[in-house]
């Protein structure tokens, strides 16, 4: 049986460009994606547009890392963060807005500003399948595509009023190709004191680079001016369970062994979340 296109999904066809040619828009062929030159991309029957070509991009999070993610972040204990990032997507987004979710995972922080946005629309990039499943059905106003962060998107210029950018890679010369003049980028990121009581029992999770704040300032400057810099931090109660949860929903999973985790006993009774979250506007 075909697969008819999910609404959200037809309704951001205006925004893609086929990846292929770069220029030429796609319209929806029963299951699938066409650019007028015959270039065909399939439609997922959970929802997602599969849209990258050539060599695939291998570093998505896999199905464990996935479940990990929807377990911990159903605790609610990044709500706030949540919280945040609608807010400033609100305070600087048109009612009618278009939001860019670039590695949008599961969609989590997505739908959060959708749901601050009623009269707006999203789409999710991701290069996980597994986490897309999930973004593409996580509101009934976001749609999802498979696409690596890192290569142009395919998307066509001056379509977003945000992009969001919530612990993800960042590509800013394509954040401002897609940004309108008057859109706003939202980087959110860890600050060293973020779960810090758990990288101390846990030396070989992902250490948080001191420079990131200068390499962030450097790789956004050329193209992006901060206005609005918001600290979230609080400190959370963890058990052991959101500990391993937490741990394997994040490319530390890759580093910190089974063992490693039951050699670290205990998880410290609470941790402390501290991110922070910049709105930017194009130069």
């Amino acid at each position: 049986m075909p697969v008819l296109l999910p609404p959200a999904l037809e309704q951001s066809l205006d925004l893609l460009c086929c990846p292929t040619c770069g220029t030429h828009r796609l319209h929806p062929d029963r299951s699938a994606l066409r650019c007028p030159t015959g270039h065909t991309f399939d439609v997922a029957r959970h929802g997602y547009a599969s849209l990258l070509t050539g060599n695939r991009a291998t570093s998505g999070d896999d199905a464990a890392m996935v479940r990990a993610r929807d377990r911990f972040l159903s605790t609610g204990m990044y709500a706030p963060i949540r919280q945040v990032v609608a807010r400033l997507a609100a305070d600087s987004a048109p009612e009618q807005a278009t939001v860019v979710d670039v590695g949008c995972g599961t969609g989590y922080y997505l739908a959060g500003v959708l749901d601050q946005l009623p009269g707006a629309r999203g789409l999710g990039l991701d290069t996980s399948v597994r986490a897309l499943r999930s973004a593409a059905r996580v509101h009934e106003r976001a749609a999802a595509a498979a696409w690596d962060v890192f290569r142009p998107f395919p998307l066509a210029g001056g379509v977003a009023d945000v992009v969001l950018d919530v612990f993800a890679p960042r590509n800013p010369a394509e954040f401002h190709r897609v940004l309108r003049s008057t859109g706003r980028l939202i980087v959110v990121r860890p600050t060293g004191r973020h779960l810090a009581e758990l990288r101390g029992q846990l030396p070989a999770m992902v250490t948080i680079d001191p420079a990131k704040e200068q390499r962030l300032h450097r790789a956004l400057d050329p193209f992006f001016e901060a206005t609005v810099t918001a600290r979230v931090e609080y400190p959370t109660p963890l058990a052991k369970l959101e500990a391993l949860d937490l741990v394997a929903m994040t490319p530390s999973a890759r580093h910190v062994s089974r063992a490693d985790l039951n050699d670290a006993g205990l998880p410290p009774d609470r941790v402390t979340v501290s991110v922070l979250a910049t709105t930017y506007q194009p130069r």
